[in-house]
């Protein structure tokens, strides 16, 4: 439960930087992905590892 928590929070700061989208996208992504990879019991590293490269990936399209 503690990484979930730790995972909104990224996600919470990651929402109020002002910085580039790609930065944004990659942290927002890392954060999705280590909350998706506790609650399913997978590897966190590797979830926020995956969900960083395609939020920087989508961050740099959008931008």
């Amino acid at each position: 439960m503690k990484k979930v928590a730790l995972c909104v929070a990224l996600a919470a700061s990651a929402l109020s930087m002002s910085a580039c989208s790609t930065l944004r996208g990659a942290a927002i992504g890392g954060a999705g992905g280590a909350g998706v990879a506790a609650a399913t019991g997978n590897s966190v590293e590797k979830g926020a590892a995956a969900g960083g490269a395609a939020g920087a990936v989508i961050g740099t399209v959008a931008d």
